[in-house]
């Protein structure tokens, strides 16, 4: 009893972990749709103001991986709104713009999402060493398979 007590304690403190963002990058990495869905209610969750932007990352990115092309599109869409809100109200923000950079260059073409490529690389090069050290991880790693960041100086 007590370890089927113990058991079910852990797995609730697992399900309610706090949002990492090492883990978040991980998760957008490599991904299924159950390990996004855990991720969003972390983010969702957490006390952060970038709750917007990692919410319509996850939502942009698990739109590719469901099925059904009328659910795709409105789970992009979504994920869209939500992405796009976080930027207007800050634009400046390197990690929203390399949030939207990995999405863009990997949105099929159909959904037009490709416009802001050079105007977020831009603003992640500048930045760079400014960046938290999570992130600048994330955009290493992230840089080895892009083709907006493959070249440039960081």
């Amino acid at each position: 009893m007590l370890l089927f007590c113990f058991l079910a304690c852990a797995t609730v403190w697992a399900q309610n972990a706090e949002f990492n963002k090492t883990a978040f990058y991980k998760v957008m990495e490599n991904s299924s749709v159950e390990s996004i869905d855990q991720q969003i209610k972390k983010v969702e969750s957490a006390a952060d103001n970038y709750k917007d932007a990692y919410t319509g990352a996850l939502l942009m990115k698990k739109s590719g991986l469901i099925a059904g092309a009328a659910k795709k599109l409105n789970v992009f869409k979504q994920g869209h709104k939500k992405l796009e809100a976080a930027i207007e109200k800050d634009p400046l923000n390197p990690e929203f713009r390399f949030l939207r950079l990995m999405i863009q260059e990997n949105a099929p073409k159909i959904v037009k999402y490709h416009s802001d490529i050079e105007k977020d690389v831009s603003i992640i090069q500048e930045s760079y060493k400014k960046m938290s050290p999570e992130l600048q991880t994330a955009v290493m790693d992230y840089r080895k398979q892009s083709k907006s960041l493959k070249n440039i100086i960081l």
